[in-house]
């Protein structure tokens, strides 16, 4: 067995963690941007959440296809970035922007299009389908600055630069409650979605100001000669579409868990929310760390270093599984409090907590799932992962919940997740092990 090298070790752990805390306090500000809606609305009532509840798992499918967009070009740049070739990796911007601008306004006008009959197809009830359809229509809307959005964070994010991102991310937070505070009490859950969407368009503009013309890799300017390169679109391609399948899949599995929930009622939708909700606290840290495990492989990758490589892969997975696993137990014991303040109704507040302490074991190996994602991601492996997370969603918790909701109501949904989740862990940690994409990109950025 090889002797561990600490003074070696040190300074990459150092390294990650400064790389993933302003990542991590960029997805906890997004998770407590998720809790301030939660709440103001919550207000209204069970069937204001029940609204957006119903709807969140389609808003998930298409935020799903931007993520997968988001990969295929953020992964080049990294490599590129790694490699010292600052130059393509511009080109490699200029390609991304236009191809998601493109890409998103068709999601938007999709979006736009199935917002009327989607509560319908859900299975809502009526009572909440003028809510519902109307939140998801502002979503749709919002699909452009969103999807730019997170490209240039990502961008960002490979460059080194992980602090610009979580100030903005903040930032948004603050606006997401001023403009809640001006838009819910006139418009109720049509506002909240109001609020969002303003928050992100504004910050959006901020982020691609600063990726485009102020970092020091990624600002464009007229003396790069950048052409059109199909072979980066191929390259995006081949990393995003396994990652764009999954997450459509996964986002629809997802949707069909609420059609599960659905004939449950209102109060088991809006406890299926929140619960979600409340979770994200839990393991909006791994995809913080994910994202910094993405860009620390990345560059690695790109310069050669493969064993360099999947050691911080290693370093990035042990750290998710265990914030996630510390942040798990701490939420078995505050979440009545955390329910307590996301809604008066007090059916829903013990439904909350009774289903997310189950899902709460599943804590420590669903962070490793995530940062492992994030690691093999930033190798080029994409494939292979999101095999293994549609194979679970769809076999272990889409499976386990028909043979559960039925004895045991929306309990049994959260058991069937659990498992789902601890399964998925395993598989990618074995993934994450015997991946050959380390070696197999290496060094492609110097050739």
């Amino acid at each position: 067995m090889k002797r561990i090298d600490w003074s070696e070790l040190r300074p990459q752990i150092s390294l990650v963690w400064r790389l993933s805390l302003p990542a991590i306090l960029t997805q906890i500000t997004t998770i407590a941007m998720q809790y301030i809606d939660s709440a103001m609305v919550g207000a209204l009532g069970a069937n204001a959440s029940a609204a957006i509840g119903l709807v969140s798992t389609s808003t998930w499918l298409l935020s799903g296809i931007t993520y997968a967009i988001t990969a295929g070009f953020s992964v080049q740049v990294a490599h590129h970035i790694g490699a010292k070739r600052d130059e393509d990796a511009r080109t490699v911007v200029k390609h991304g922007l236009i191809s998601a601008l493109l890409i998103s306004a068709l999601l938007c006008a999709l979006g736009a299009v199935i917002s009327d009959p989607l509560p319908v197809w859900l299975g809502g009830s009526e009572t909440i389908h003028r809510d519902a359809s109307l939140y998801f229509l502002v979503f749709a809307l919002e699909m452009p600055f969103l999807q730019l959005n997170s490209l240039a964070s990502s961008f960002l994010q490979c460059s080194g630069d992980m602090v610009t991102p979580s100030i903005l991310t903040a930032a948004m937070c603050i606006l997401d409650i001023m403009f809640n505070a001006i838009f819910i009490p006139k418009y109720g859950v049509l506002g909240a979605g109001i609020g969002t969407a303003l928050a992100c368009a504004v910050v959006c503009l901020v982020m691609l100001w600063c990726c485009c013309g102020r970092d020091k890799h990624l600002k464009l300017n007229r003396a790069d000669k950048s052409r059109f390169d199909s072979s980066i679109l191929k390259k995006a391609l081949k990393i995003g579409l396994p990652v764009a399948v999954q997450e459509v899949a996964t986002s629809g599995a997802m949707v069909i868990t609420t059609m599960i929930i659905a004939p449950l009622g209102e109060i088991a939708i809006a406890a299926n929310s929140f619960a979600v909700t409340a979770e994200g606290l839990c393991y909006m840290p791994g995809y913080g760390i994910g994202s910094a495990a993405a860009t620390v492989v990345g560059r690695s990758v790109g310069a050669g270093e493969d064993e360099l490589a999947r050691r911080y892969g290693n370093i990035c997975i042990g750290m998710g599984a265990t914030i996630m696993g510390v942040l798990g137990l701490i939420m078995m014991f505050i979440c009545p409090l955390l329910f307590a303040m996301l809604t008066p109704d007090p059916a829903v507040r013990e439904l909350s907590a009774q289903v997310l302490r189950i899902e709460l074991l599943a804590e420590p190996l669903f962070g490793a799932s995530i940062v492992a994602a994030g690691a093999l991601r930033g190798a080029g492996d994409t494939l292979v992962p999101s095999v293994i997370n549609l194979a679970t969603m769809w076999v272990v918790r889409i499976g386990l919940a028909l043979i559960l909701i039925k004895p045991l109501g929306l309990l049994g949904m959260w058991i069937a997740m659990a498992a789902e989740l601890s399964t998925r862990g395993l598989l990618m940690l074995y993934r994450q092990r015997t991946s050959r994409f380390y070696a197999m990109y290496a060094g492609q950025g110097k050739a």
